[in-house]
């Protein structure tokens, strides 16, 4: 399952309901105390059962009850929760009228710590006498049908889920509608049990907390890491306890023989009985310092390094059937970290989102990270009557409050700014720079240019160009932009507009390609040599990528970022 949305209420700062959308990767960003950290804590009491208590209700309330709900989508398609018969979620009423899975969970806290009770929002059943079948034993549920007159012949009556399906069938008119049903009893506890063992596990890093690598924040995802591999390994696992417990089983039971010839009344009351434990408390991932220097003796950057390559060893790992069902959650990844460790971190998590192995979700105060990604991933969190407020990205309005919190950070060995549309652009124009600037003296290689801190790639993104558009004007320094044409002429360029704004701009000069986009400036022979079977025509308007991944195992996405760096 994946998260879709996380709402609280009454929760510390967040008083009324407020909805946060959650994407593939999203990124939180606000002053500090807007609330930013307060979402992935809740996140963290909900999967995982972290302590809640009174202390964070909302003061302004008054109320002890807080509420936090998470949506999921990318359901399973069945699960069993009565008498090993499966049955689904939609079958059960317990989606949305969107299909989507609401779980709420309530935390009374007006005790020394706060009480969990859980219920779905969802399009339910709600005439009368069939409202509640979901809370009902079989001999409930049978005497209801009973009195239904609901004929149970054809249907397995062990089986509570058939009993229900029947009962509801025979109802003209059950007046479904969106409304609470409470997951406490019978098969309705049964369901939130099965739906819990599907639901993302959720890992949260926190910026104040030691990183050493036996702390939790090292610990947690290697811990992860350790199950996955596990999991991988679990046939082979199950045979060996299988053979172990058979050893162990006849072991125990000639030592009761034993026992029996001295004292048979004794042996009666003994039972050989083997108890495995879990594989994965037999494992304990530690990280060696270099020269054997314990790394919490190191500097805190190193440490968090080793939260950072962890990310970066899943995301390079061997290709193959993975979980996605994780959550990670960052909060200010950037913290003691170098730059390039920052977008080094960025395209870690990118990776893993790109491969559909996780979500993630990030908090951050540096323009380096907020900058680099798709402008729809980001969520500003603001202060709106002392009322947390959310504002997506990918709204126009939000643009110019999400530029005002994070500002630019100044840097004075800058010589120039170059806009491109996305990171593969960045990699095409550095490598065919250095290969003009090997034999072309006056052509600058332009990756030892931002390599050295002269020059500054910005990485604009389609749906985020509008967030570059003016934010560098008042930094006193050349800016260049290059953008695909896109269109077929005489249409104009998909971003005309936004070219002509910058080139009415002092210092800065904007350009778009001749061709649809970067890939046509390959060599047709190139591509034929390249790919027996590729089917272009070298035109200019030929959409590259897609037929680069017609001709290859690549899809569209990974042609293109092959097509830039070979």
């Amino acid at each position: 399952m994946k998260l879709a949305e996380i709402k609280l209420k009454n929760f510390r700062g967040y008083e009324q309901e407020t909805v946060i959308p959650v994407d593939a990767l999203t990124v939180l960003v606000g002053r500090n105390d807007a609330g930013k950290s307060t979402i992935l804590e809740a996140l963290d009491i909900y999967f995982n059962n972290e302590r809640i208590d009174r202390s964070d209700c909302c003061v302004r309330s008054g109320s002890a009850d807080v509420k936090i709900s998470c949506v999921f989508d990318e359901l399973p398609v069945s699960l069993i929760i009565d008498e090993l018969s499966p049955t689904t979620l939609q079958a059960e009423y317990l989606v949305r009228s969107d299909g989507r899975l609401e779980i709420v969970k309530k935390y009374d806290c007006s005790g020394a710590s706060g009480k969990m009770s859980a219920f779905a929002i969802a399009s339910h059943p709600s005439a009368a006498g069939v409202d509640d079948l979901l809370s009902l034993k079989l001999t409930e549920l049978k005497t209801k049908a009973q009195q239904l007159n609901v004929d149970l012949s054809s249907v397995n009556q062990t089986i509570k889920a058939q009993v229900r399906a029947a009962i509801w069938q025979s109802i003209a008119n059950l007046q479904v509608q969106e409304r609470e049903v409470a997951l406490k009893k019978e098969s309705a506890k049964d369901a939130l049990d099965q739906i819990e063992k599907y639901m993302p596990v959720y890992a949260l890093f926190k910026s104040d907390r030691a990183s050493t690598d036996q702390d939790a924040e090292a610990q947690d995802p290697m811990k992860i890491a350790i199950k996955e591999v596990i999991r991988r390994k679990e046939v082979e696992l199950n045979n060996v306890i299988a053979e172990i417990q058979l050893e162990l089983k006849a072991v125990a039971a000639r030592t009761v023989e034993k026992i029996r010839e001295m004292n048979p009344e004794l042996a009666s009351q003994m039972n050989p009985s083997v108890e495995n434990k879990n594989w994965d408390s037999l494992f304990k991932v530690s990280l060696t310092g270099e020269d054997d220097i314990p790394i919490n003796k190191r500097g805190s950057g190193t440490r968090r390094l080793v939260l950072l390559n962890f990310f970066r060893a899943q995301a390079e790992s061997a290709v193959g059937e993975r979980d996605t069902g994780v959550i990670y959650a960052v909060e200010e990844p950037e913290t003691s970290q170098h730059p390039d460790h920052q977008k080094m971190l960025l395209n870690a998590f990118e990776q893993l989102v790109e491969q559909n192995r996780c979500q993630v979700i990030l908090t951050t105060h540096t323009p380096t990270l907020a900058r680099r990604v798709n402008q729809n991933c980001l969520r500003l969190i603001h202060k709106s009557n002392d009322e947390p407020s959310v504002a997506l990205g990918s709204d126009d309005e939000t643009l110019p409050k999400i530029i005002s919190t994070l500002g630019v950070l100044p840097d004075h060995d800058i010589k120039a700014f170059l806009g491109v549309e996305g990171k593969h652009d960045i990699s095409f124009l550095g490598h065919i720079s250095k290969i003009l600037a090997a034999t072309e003296s006056d052509i600058p290689d332009l990756i030892e240019a931002e390599k050295s801190g002269a020059l500054v790639f910005v990485p604009l993104g389609g749906s985020s160009l509008d967030l570059w558009r003016n934010r560098l004007v008042n930094l006193n320094r050349p800016e260049f932009y290059l953008t695909d044409r896109d269109k077929t002429p005489p249409n104009p360029a998909k971003y005309q507009k936004q070219v002509n704004d910058w080139n009415a701009r002092h210092n800065c000069k904007a350009w778009v390609t001749s061709k649809r986009e970067l890939e046509n400036y390959l060599h047709l022979s190139l591509l034929q040599n390249s790919f027996s079977t590729y089917a272009g025509q070298g035109l200019d308007f030929d959409d590259v990528p897609a037929l680069v991944a017609s001709a290859s195992p690549f899809n569209s996405k990974n042609a293109k970022k092959f097509l830039t760096i070979k």
